[in-house]
């Protein structure tokens, strides 16, 4: 139990998938005008269904069947195929919470794809994959949540015209990644 609490913590703070590797960063510069909190959610469900899905699908069928080298083949249309019915069960389950337009971020963030293929790289387990994708989307949701901030502080400060946009969003994300990596000492292994 403690090294699920310890990789959950690690993947959200100190290999965050969006700083440290430098998955899912599309959905979070093309969030500008989505509602932060129904793509943070949408992210960390997909994440959690795709990587305990795959990790299983993996372990538990082309494992058998000796056909590991088609992983990808069979976690990509997973993680695509569950898309719709996450956004439908979440607008379900959050009726106050906007899930529309969300389906073309999702479909391109790598980092649902990244957290499954992790799982079945690192093989630790049921436990540990589970912790690692709910890790994975929590630690995307905070960075989202991170950056939106940053965003609407840049908006209301005087940036210079060449920084506008783009620029400073990429320079912020520089910061906010540098920052993370004062987490780096967290966790001794």
């Amino acid at each position: 139990m403690t090294e699920a609490l310890l990789t959950l913590i690690s993947t959200a703070l100190i290999n965050n998938l969006v700083l440290h590797w430098p998955l899912g960063v599309d959905p979070l510069l093309a969030s500008q005008r989505r509602p932060v909190q129904a793509l943070g959610v949408a992210t960390t469900c997909l994440m959690l269904i795709v990587g305990v899905l795959g990790y299983a699908l993996w372990h538990w069928l082309l494992m058998p069947l000796q056909v590991t080298a088609l992983s990808l083949f069979v976690l990509l249309p997973l993680s695509v195929l569950l898309i719709n019915p996450v956004l439908t069960g979440l607008s379900r389950v959050f009726p106050a919470l906007s899930f529309e337009g969300l389906w073309p971020l999702l479909l391109g963030n790598a980092g649902v794809l990244g957290v499954a293929l992790f799982n079945v790289r690192n093989d630790q387990g049921l436990l540990s994959a589970t912790a690692l994708s709910l890790g994975a989307g929590l630690g995307f949701w905070l960075a989202l949540s991170l950056f939106n901030d940053m965003r609407q502080r840049t908006l209301d400060n005087d940036v210079p015209l060449p920084f506008r946009g783009l620029p400073i969003d990429l320079i912020g994300a520089g910061l906010i990644a540098v920052a993370f990596l004062g987490f780096s000492g967290l966790i001794k292994t």
